[in-house]
């Protein structure tokens, strides 16, 4: 006991004396990427930037991270404050830290990425007041990776910083994940038809599949069940609806 209060001692006197100017230190921010599929097509949150530097560019939404504050904490804050959500599927992307990425000083950012249903984010973000989602378009194939490109309305939007690179880790990211991890449930409502379920995976992969052996592998995976209910007011023969098991650790 008495050397462990000897070693407290030392190490007290240590933090009390500790320069902590003595080393250059980076800021941390976080970024998000918060994803949703429609039409087969990947959508993500954009904001237009309305300061230096990138001004009239379109970034992720992000922020700085508090000295006491954790960057998981960050990263909920960003969303709840940017979009409007909380308790959505949320998980850390890659660090980007390349020294000149941000002009203005030094900074690091951690970033993660959110797979929301489209109607629970749009509808966030209407309460917000916020502009619609921007069209995501991936100009490589499979888990190639590289930048992505966003479009508003037909237009090519400026990306500010490296969020073209950061967009298209998250794709990468999840087109790797999908076939074997049930992130595609994250993309989509409560209950779901099985074809919507395929929409989601031909979405995130860029690629069709075929009908049958698709519902076989999602009907023999044990991830599925049956709600007992089917469609309803839809223009064709409705379809049954089913619900993913559990949304636990993914």
């Amino acid at each position: 006991m008495e050397e462990a209060g000897v070693v407290d001692s030392e190490e007290a006197r240590f933090l009390e004396e500790y320069d902590a100017e003595a080393f250059d230190r980076p800021s941390v921010t976080v970024d998000l990427v918060i994803l949703t599929a429609s039409h087969y097509q990947l959508w993500a949150l954009l904001l237009p930037r309305d300061a230096h530097p990138f001004k009239g560019a379109w970034a992720l939404p992000g922020g700085f991270v508090g000295m006491n504050e954790s960057l998981e904490d960050a990263a909920k804050r960003v969303l709840k404050d940017e979009a409007g959500l909380e308790e959505v599927f949320l998980e850390q992307l890659y660090t980007f830290g390349e020294p000149r990425r941000d002009p203005r000083t030094r900074v690091i950012t951690v970033t993660y990425y959110a797979l929301v249903d489209e109607t629970q984010v749009v509808d966030a973000l209407a309460r917000k007041g916020l502009e619609p989602l921007v069209r995501l378009k991936t100009p490589w194939q499979g888990e190639a990776g590289g930048p992505v490109e966003a479009y508003e309305a037909g237009r090519q939007l400026e990306l500010a910083f490296d969020h073209a690179e950061i967009l298209g880790m998250a794709v990468k990211r999840i087109r790797g994940k999908v076939n074997y991890a049930p992130i595609g449930f994250q993309l989509l409502p409560p209950t779901f038809t099985l074809r919507q379920l395929q929409a989601v995976h031909e979405t995130v992969l860029g690629q069709r599949l075929n009908k049958d052996s698709f519902r076989r592998r999602m009907l023999s995976s044990g991830e599925l069940e049956a709600t007992g209910e089917w469609e309803t007011e839809v223009g064709h023969r409705p379809a049954e609806l089913y619900r993913f098991k559990s949304l636990t650790a993914i």
